[in-house]
């Protein structure tokens, strides 16, 4: 049993703070540690549950945050970007058992955290299919693409609670929660025991039909902070403008809505 993992940042129990997502910052090395730690909980349960091998694409801002020697021996590492339209799956095919997702935050446009945004701070909301949509959004949908089911997420309670709508028996662990400008959190010992606990039972259980439902057809939606970044987007071929600071793109194939992304917010 193949298992992969996207790993963020924002999600990650304690965290408050956009210094302590940045690698400019010094709060990063704590915070890169808890984001490695909850990772190698999620490893542990996947193995528990039966993993054979488990693959972890490093999914926060440069793609190269993870502390590598903490891994376990059955793990493989996708770093960095390399310009593939499944961008925070990289690494994912058909050949995986499930999905696992940790550190994950809040959609722009959301007050469940502090850090909440979707893709880029560029983006003040991204909408799919006329929902306000999330990085998991995006994510789920290009597993399902592979047929390859979401089955567990850490991270705050907001996304925690989309993930739960979306994909119906997905397991969930609510790592935080914000108010303004601040969170509440459990402990990141207690955060990994959950994690840990969560993956193993989820990869346990009868997860195969763990998927999104998909859709007969797909509009993305992006509104941006600044009309000048909507005007740059809308000369992808099939772009269109969706309003004074948004652009849009329509397409059956949710591949070719991941295709127009890399290019629309970029």
């Amino acid at each position: 049993m193949k298992v992969f993992i996207s790993a963020d940042i924002e999600g990650t129990a304690g965290i408050a703070h956009w210094d302590e997502a940045e690698r400019t910052h010094a709060d990063w090395a704590e915070f890169r540690a808890l984001m490695t730690a909850e990772v190698v909980a999620a490893c542990e349960g996947a193995r528990a549950a039966g993993a054979t091998e488990v693959v972890v694409k490093d999914a926060h801002d440069s793609g190269r945050n993870l502390i590598l020697d903490r891994l376990p021996d059955y793990v493989r590492i996708v770093r960095g970007w390399s310009g593939h339209p499944d961008a925070m799956m990289f690494g994912l095919d058909a050949g995986f058992a499930a999905a696992i997702y940790t550190g994950y935050h809040s959609k722009a446009g959301s007050e469940d955290n502090p850090l909440a945004h979707t893709s880029t701070m560029r983006i003040s909301r991204l909408l799919l299919n006329g929902e306000v949509a999330s990085e998991f959004t995006v994510n789920a949908l290009c597993a399902a693409g592979y047929g390859v089911p979401s089955v567990f997420l850490a991270g705050d309670a907001g996304i925690c609670s989309q993930a739960r709508a979306m994909v119906p028996g997905l397991k969930s662990v609510e790592t935080l929660e914000g108010k303004g400008r601040s969170t509440t959190s459990i402990s990141p010992a207690w955060s990994r025991r959950l994690i840990r606990e969560g993956v193993a039972e989820a990869l346990s259980g009868d997860f195969a039909q763990v998927l999104p439902r998909r859709a007969e057809r797909y509009e993305v939606v992006i509104e941006f902070n600044n009309p000048t970044d909507a005007y740059r987007a809308g000369w992808y071929p099939g772009a269109y403008a969706h309003g004074p600071r948004a652009v849009a793109f329509k397409h059956a194939d949710f591949a070719e809505i991941l295709r127009a992304l890399v290019f629309l917010k970029a």
